[in-house]
């Protein structure tokens, strides 16, 4: 995979409360990814960029929230989260991209 794909995969970090207690206990990290993103492309990126060695990688897509207000009915953008795991003993530093 070229240099461009690998940032492209890999959209954001994602933060929440389930992904942090997720970290702690079973080394899992979030991040929003690329809509055409596969499993396979994710791991890669992930361990190209954070030079980790990644167990597992799950996937789903994140349903836009309808919104109503005085002009109708509008709807957010759909995305993708991924789920990764990543070797026992090995964890991600997010401050080694800036």
């Amino acid at each position: 995979m070229n240099q461009e794909r690998l940032y492209a995969v890999l959209v954001e970090p994602h933060f929440s409360e389930k992904v942090s207690i997720q970290g702690d206990a079973s080394n899992q990290y979030g991040f929003k990814v690329a809509k055409d993103a596969s499993k396979a492309e994710i791991k890669e990126a992930v361990e190209t960029l954070f030079k980790v060695k990644v167990d597992k990688v799950s996937t789903l897509v994140v349903k836009g929230k309808v919104k109503k207000n005085v002009r109708g009915v509008s709807r957010k953008k759909s995305w993708k989260k991924a789920y990764v795991r990543v070797a026992e003993g090995q964890e991600i530093d997010f401050m080694v991209l800036d």
